[in-house]
C-alpha cells in the first residue's frame, strides 16, 4: 500500500505547526517565549513545583490547568522518596521533548508510528555533590538515549526521524550546551 493510499495519524497537527512557523517568521517578536515554573520547599529534600503560565505570542498565556510536580530524593539518601529526583526530572524532560519531536517529524514525513519507547540512562558520581571530591563534577557524566520504535518505515528512515528530532529539541539543546543561569535572592 503506498503512502498516498494511507492516512498517517500520529496525533500531531503538522499543518498548524508549519502555519505557526510561517506566521512567526514574519513576526519574530511573537516567537519570544518565557517559560516559568515555581517551586516551594516542603520538608527535608522534598519540594513541590507548579507550571501554570507563560509568556508567548506577544502576551501572557494561561494553561488550561496547573501542572504539579513533586521532587525528592530516595530513602538511601536519608530522604522520604516523595518524588523523582531533580536529575530524573531532567531525564523525563529530555525524553519527552525528543519523543514529541519523533512524533511530529514522523507525521511530517508521512511515517505512521505504532509504538515509541525511549529509555534514558545517565551516570553520575555523587562524590561531587556530597563534597567528598571537589574535582568530581556534580552533574551527569553522560546521557544515553535508546529508542525502540515500531513504524511503517525503514531503519534508516527511523534513524533520520530521531536525528531530526534531536536537532530541533529544545531540551536536548539545553542539556547539551551551556545555558546562562542567574540566581538571586530577595
Amino acid at each position: 500500500m503506498s503512502s498516498s493510499e494511507t492516512t498517517v495519524d500520529n496525533g500531531v497537527n503538522v499543518e498548524a505547526l508549519l502555519g505557526a512557523r510561517e506566521a512567526l517568521s514574519g513576526a519574530p517578536e511573537a516567537a519570544q517565549f518565557t517559560w516559568r515554573a515555581t517551586n516551594e520547599w516542603k520538608r527535608g529534600t522534598h519540594s513541590h513545583s507548579t507550571v501554570e503560565k507563560f509568556f508567548g505570542l506577544g502576551e501572557e498565556q494561561n494553561r488550561t490547568k496547573t501542572f504539579d510536580f513533586e521532587a525528592d530524593h530516595p530513602e538511601c539518601f536519608a530522604s522520604e522518596d516523595l518524588g523523582a529526583t531533580p536529575v530524573e526530572i531532567v531525564l523525563v524532560g529530555l525524553a519527552s521533548c525528543l519523543t514529541a519531536g519523533v512524533a511530529a517529524v514522523a507525521q511530517h514525513r508521512d511515517i505512521q508510528l505504532r509504538s515509541v519507547k525511549a529509555t534514558l540512562e545517565a551516570g553520575m558520581d555523587i562524590a561531587g555533590i556530597l563534597g567528598i571530591d571537589a574535582d568530581v563534577r556534580n552533574g551527569f557524566d553522560g546521557i544515553k538515549v535508546h529508542y525502540d520504535i515500531d513504524a511503517d518505515a525503514t531503519p534508516d528512515e527511523i534513524k533520520a526521524v530521531v536525528a531530526q528530532s534531536q536537532k530541533r529539541s529544545a531540551v536536548y539543546d539545553i542539556v547539551a550546551n551551556p545555558t546562562n543561569i542567574t540566581v538571586d535572592v530577595n
